[in-house]
C-alpha cells in the first residue's frame, strides 16, 4: 500500500521556508502483531516544531533529515493486529506527517469524545491544555485580585491561560499581534485589556498603564523585547512561567538584551521554565478540570484549521507569521 508522507529535507536557517520540506510516496510495510494501520484526520501544528528542525540536543530529540515531521495526531484505525484497538476506533498519538501509517499500539490513546468537537484533544483537552494549566497552576499560582499578563495571548495556549486565570479570580492583561485578536480576545475570551504590540511604540510604558498596581504573574509564551518590558513592571513576589521564546526562534545569532537578574534578584521573583512533561504524571487531574469547566461553559477554545494534508508546512510557517487564532489545525 502506498502513501505519501512530508519529511524534514534541509535544516533552516534562520525563518523555515517550503524548500526545507519534501512530500514522498512510500511504500507500507505488512501489519505485524501489536500494530495497526492508521489513517490521519488532523494533525497539530505547534511552534516547537521549529526547534526540532535544528541540530543539538533538547528536550526531545530532533526532526531528522528526510525523515517525517511528527506531531500530535487524531486518526482511525483502518486495520488492527492489536488487542487494545480495534477497527473504527479514534485515537491519538505522536505520530508521523503521513496521509497513512503503521505503528505499535504502544503510545497510541483511545479517544471517546465527549465534548463538541474532536479537534479538543489536539487542543484544550490536549498538551495545550495541560500546557497552560499546569505553567499557570503550578509555577504561576495566581490568587484572586492578582495581575496576570500573558504574551502570545491569542495563540493556542495564551487562550486557555487566560481563562484560567480569570476563573480563579485574577485580572488578566494579554499581549497579541493585531487589532482583531485584541478584539477576539477582549469580547470572546474574557481578557480585560489587550495590546497590539505591533502597533504599540512604548510597551513598558503602556504596561505600566494597565497595571497600576504591578504584574504579579506573566506567563511568557514569546520572549523578547515584548518580555523585557512586561519584565520592568514585575512586582514583588511575582511568578514567571516560561512556556515559550517564539520571538527568537528563527533567529540566526543569540539576541542581546537587558539583563533581568538584578530586577529577578532584587523583587524576589521566581522564573520557571517548563515543558509539559514535567507534570505527565498530573495528567489526569489537569484533565478532569479542563473537562469539568469545558462541559460547564468556563473554558472557550478557538482553533484555525487548514484544509488539505499538503498544506501542513505552509500552516507550520503560519505560527510565525501569526496567522493563526488559537490553535493551528491541518485537517487531511
Amino acid at each position: 500500500m502506498k502513501t505519501k508522507q512530508i519529511v524534514l529535507a534541509s535544516r533552516p536557517n534562520g525563518i523555515p521556508t517550503l524548500n526545507d520540506f519534501r512530500s514522498e510516496n512510500i511504500e507500507l510495510n505488512d501489519l505485524k502483531k501489536g500494530e495497526v494501520l492508521l489513517k490521519g484526520l488532523y494533525y497539530s501544528v505547534d511552534p516547537y516544531m521549529r526547534g526540532r528542525m535544528n541540530e543539538g540536543k533538547s528536550y526531545v530529540p530532533q526532526f531528522e533529515l528526510d525523515q517525517p515531521i511528527e506531531g500530535g495526531v487524531l486518526a482511525t484505525v483502518v486495520e488492527s493486529k492489536s488487542d487494545l484497538f480495534k477497527t473504527g476506533d479514534t485515537v491519538l498519538g505522536a505520530l508521523p506527517w503521513s496521509e497513512q501509517m503503521i505503528t505499535s499500539e504502544k503510545g497510541l490513546q483511545k479517544i471517546e469524545s465527549t465534548v463538541e468537537s474532536l479537534t479538543y484533544y489536539l487542543g484544550i483537552l490536549g498538551m495545550t491544555g495541560l500546557t497552560a494549566y499546569f505553567g499557570l497552576m503550578q509555577i504561576g499560582k495566581p490568587k484572586a485580585g492578582e495581575t496576570v499578563v500573558v504574551s502570545g495571548a491569542a495563540g493556542a495556549v495564551g487562550i486557555v491561560v487566560g481563562q484560567l486565570a480569570k476563573i480563579q479570580g485574577a485580572r488578566v492583561i494579554g499581549i497579541a499581534g493585531s487589532d482583531e485578536k485584541v478584539k477576539m480576545l477582549k469580547e470572546e475570551f474574557g481578557y480585560d485589556e489587550v495590546v497590539n504590540y505591533k502597533t504599540n511604540t512604548n510597551m513598558k510604558s503602556t504596561i505600566a498603564k494597565l497595571c497600576p498596581n504591578g504584574v504579579d504573574v506573566y506567563f511568557d509564551n514569546v520572549g523578547g523585547s515584548i518580555s523585557d518590558a512586561v519584565i520592568e513592571n514585575l512586582n514583588f513576589h511575582s511568578r514567571i512561567a516560561l512556556c515559550g521564546q517564539i520571538s527568537l526562534y528563527n533567529s540566526t545569532e543569540i539576541p542581546m538584551g537587558p539583563r533581568i537578574q538584578p530586577m529577578l534578584l532584587t523583587r524576589s521573583v521566581l522564573m520557571q521554565g517548563f515543558i509539559i512533561n514535567n507534570f505527565q504524571k498530573d495528567f489526569p487531574e489537569g484533565i478532569a478540570h479542563l473537562s469539568k469547566w469545558v462541559n460547564e461553559g468556563k473554558l472557550k477554545f478557538t482553533e484555525t484549521i487548514v484544509e488539505g494534508f499538503d498544506q501542513l508546512p505552509t500552516a507550520l510557517l503560519g505560527l510565525f507569521k501569526g496567522e493563526n487564532n488559537g490553535k493551528m489545525i491541518v485537517k487531511r
